[in-house]
């Protein structure tokens, strides 16, 4: 005997499943729930993303084939919940419980919509918001030096609050090392800062307090300064790599306490880098000069070549996120554009990148020219384009939504217009656009496995958005407190 989630006693599947069509009209209507907004953009449908990632992206979030197939030859997408967990109690999966694709199709219908709910409010600029790689720490980096981490599990308390030393402009970047004992954070400086996360101060300042421990990623032989946009440690700790304002892409070993590789990787500052996969073997950049690389540390013979370039960007990169299976990866773009990348389909050739801007135009002050919206380059190897959010005066960033409640099944990114986008990745569609902040949304992060996505603003506030919530009450527009005003 079964019984389903309303209670009803089964004698057999079959009868369980005869009764899906009427309690999955009780509990959801078969259809996706609080979707914010589901429409492409009229008049321009999307392209058809490369069979191959729709596959995997399907495979990653689709049920068992017997819960989705209602007659031979025709199919039904989503598959309400009633109908999963009678194929549960069916072991359709074989392994008595969902599959991680059955959990998948289940979770990533509920997006984090609700709310906002208030983590933190500042009078300083949020540039940095992160979840820790397990949820249970978040991090959070203001332009007023400050770096605060919140122990997620304890009520959002604040655990560590880090004063940054030698700050230069704002806190570009943190990283936590995998086992959330270290953060390194950046700025416009070529000195990393390493912090003791696991110690038991609470106000760490620098040098006061705590040590702040700096790694120097200048060579000795120079004597200029640059800055650092971007930095990552590796899965397995031992290594930073970084991305900076002189071009440059640098790997600095920590067990060795010295920088082990410099790279002049671009012609441009190089605003973004991260792994490819955790073997740590490929590097992905992206620059100014509009091109993301691939680099391999395993074949360096020739010095400072890439293993390949992706041209598709007509302007500047602000960040890249890898799907994390050293194929796929994600760019955001100053052409107003997110692009989903293989890259097996790079190229050697740059010289194709050139002159095909014929107007002057600096998004650090300037909109967006409108004739340059609908342009696209002649050699655009990108697999997919997303459009709808803007990517101006600051290095707004993007990622690939987690992949144990969604399957990698949606691309999400902050905007200068003071939005979240939520896209479909295979088809493209704005399923949710989050409005609350009253400046650019520089930095956002969906929790590794619960629907709770972090938004950080310019107008300083940190708020969490949930599904379903909690019963409080959200932050409401004109409850929030006068602080001044920032412009552009």
């Amino acid at each position: 005997m079964f019984v389903t989630a309303s209670g009803v006693d089964i004698d057999e599947m079959g009868y369980a499943m005869s009764r899906l069509e009427i309690e999955s009209e009780l509990f959801d209507g078969g259809n996706t729930v609080h979707e914010a907004s589901s429409s492409t953009r009229p008049g321009k449908p999307f392209p058809k993303v490369d069979d191959e990632i729709s596959q995997l992206t399907n495979l990653r979030s689709g049920p068992n084939d017997r819960l989705h197939q209602l007659v031979p030859g025709k199919q039904q997408l989503p598959v309400s919940p009633v109908r999963m967990l009678a194929g549960r109690e069916g072991n359709y999966s074989g392994k008595g419980r969902f599959s991680s694709a059955d959990r998948c199709h289940m979770l990533s219908r509920y997006l984090p919509v609700n709310g906002p709910w208030l983590v933190d409010q500042t009078t300083s600029r949020a540039y940095v918001s992160q979840f820790s790689a397990d949820g249970s720490l978040f991090v959070a980096g203001f332009q007023g030096s400050n770096i605060r981490i919140y122990n997620v599990d304890r009520g959002w308390k604040v655990q560590k609050n880090i004063l940054a030393k030698s700050l230069r402009w704002t806190v570009t970047d943190t990283s936590l090392s995998p086992d959330q004992r270290y953060l390194v954070y950046t700025s416009m400086s070529p000195v990393v800062h390493i912090v003791n996360v696991g110690s038991s101060t609470t106000e760490s300042l620098a040098n006061i307090t705590e040590i702040h421990e700096g790694l120097d990623f200048s060579s000795n032989d120079r004597r200029y300064s640059f800055g650092i946009f971007s930095v990552k440690f590796s899965t397995d700790g031992r290594e930073l790599v970084a991305g900076s304002s002189d071009d440059s892409i640098y790997v600095y070993d920590l067990e060795a306490n010295k920088l082990s590789l410099r790279i002049m990787a671009h012609t441009a500052d190089v605003n973004t880098v991260t792994f490819a996969d955790e073997s740590g073997n490929l590097i992905y950049s992206g620059s100014d000069d509009n091109l993301c690389k691939v680099w391999d540390r395993r074949c360096f013979g020739a010095k400072d070549k890439p293993a390949g370039v992706l041209v598709g960007h007509l302007e500047g990169i602000t960040f890249l996120d890898s799907r994390g299976d050293g194929r796929y990866f994600i760019s955001n773009g100053k052409d107003q554009t997110i692009k989903l990348w293989d890259i097996r389909k790079m190229s050697s050739d740059t010289s194709c990148n050139l002159g095909y801007r014929n107007f002057e135009w600096d998004y650090r002050w300037m909109d967006y020219p409108p004739q340059a919206r609908d342009l696209k380059h002649p050699s655009d190897g990108s697999v997919a384009t997303y459009k709808g959010h803007s990517v101006l005066r600051t290095l707004i960033r993007c990622y690939f939504s987690p992949e144990y409640s969604t399957g990698q099944k949606y691309i999400y990114t902050g905007s200068h217009d003071s939005r979240v986008y939520i896209y479909d990745v295979v088809t493209g569609a704005q399923v949710a656009v989050l409005k609350h902040h009253t400046s650019p949304v520089r930095d956002c992060s969906w929790h590794p496995h619960y629907p709770v996505l972090v938004s950080s603003s310019w107008d300083g506030d940190v708020v969490k958005w949930e599904f379903p919530g909690k019963g409080e009450a959200p932050v409401l527009a004109n409850e929030r407190r006068v602080r001044r005003q920032y412009h552009d």
